[in-house]
C-alpha cells in the first residue's frame, strides 16, 4: 500500500508541476485528473463550454455554448436553471431554484419551494454572488461580485450589491464611487 501511495503522490507532483508550468496555477486534485470541457459535456452543456470538477450541478440545469463556469460554483436546477452563450460564472457563484424554508418551518408539512431562474447571453457574474430562485438576468447584464441578485436585472444592465440594484444600463459610465 505504501508503494502504490508514493506512486499516486508522485503522480500528483507531476501533474501539478506541469499546471503551474503550463498556466501558473494551483487546482485541486479533481481539477488535476478531469477535463473541464469533458465535465460540461458530461453535463449536457453546450459546445466550448468549461466546468471545474467541483461544481455542484443538481436538477434540471441548461447551459448554452462557450461558457465559462469556475470553481466552487453551485448550479442548482431542481426548479429549472437555463443559463445562455458566452456566459461567465466567477468562482462561488451559486444559483437557486429551490428553497426549503417553508418546508423546515413546518416540520415537513409545506413543500419545498421551487421556481426557475434565467441566465441570459453574455453575462458576467462576478465572484461569490447568489442569484436566489425565480431571478432572470437579461442578456450583456453585468453583476458585480458578491451581490445577492433577487429579481429580474434587465439586459445590459451593471449591478451590484445586497441586495444587487441596477446602476446603469448599456453603455452608460456607472457613476463614481462617491456617487453611489
Amino acid at each position: 500500500m505504501d508503494k502504490l501511495e508514493d506512486l499516486l503522490r508522485a503522480l500528483l507532483h507531476q501533474l501539478r508541476a506541469g499546471v503551474r508550468t503550463k498556466f501558473n496555477r494551483h487546482v485541486s486534485t479533481g481539477d488535476l485528473l478531469s477535463d473541464r470541457w469533458e465535465n460540461a459535456r458530461e453535463c449536457g452543456f453546450g459546445e466550448g463550454t468549461s466546468c471545474y470538477d467541483n461544481v455542484l450541478v443538481l436538477g434540471d440545469v441548461k447551459v448554452g455554448r462557450h461558457c465559462w463556469i469556475g470553481p466552487n460554483v453551485i448550479l442548482d436546477g431542481s426548479g429549472g436553471l437555463v443559463i445562455g452563450d458566452y456566459c461567465s460564472i466567477s468562482a462561488g457563484v451559486q444559483i437557486y431554484t429551490h428553497h426549503t424554508v417553508a418546508w423546515a418551518t413546518s416540520f415537513g408539512r409545506a413543500p419545498i419551494d421551487r421556481r426557475s431562474a434565467r441566465i441570459g447571453s453574455g453575462v458576467y457574474i462576478g465572484p461569490n454572488t447568489v442569484i436566489e430562485m425565480g431571478s432572470e438576468i437579461g442578456d450583456g447584464a453585468v453583476i458585480g461580485a458578491m451581490s445577492l441578485v433577487r429579481s429580474k436585472i434587465p439586459s445590459r444592465a451593471r449591478a451590484w450589491g445586497v441586495p444587487a440594484r441596477v446602476i446603469a444600463i448599456g453603455d452608460e459610465a456607472p457613476p463614481s464611487a462617491e456617487n453611489v
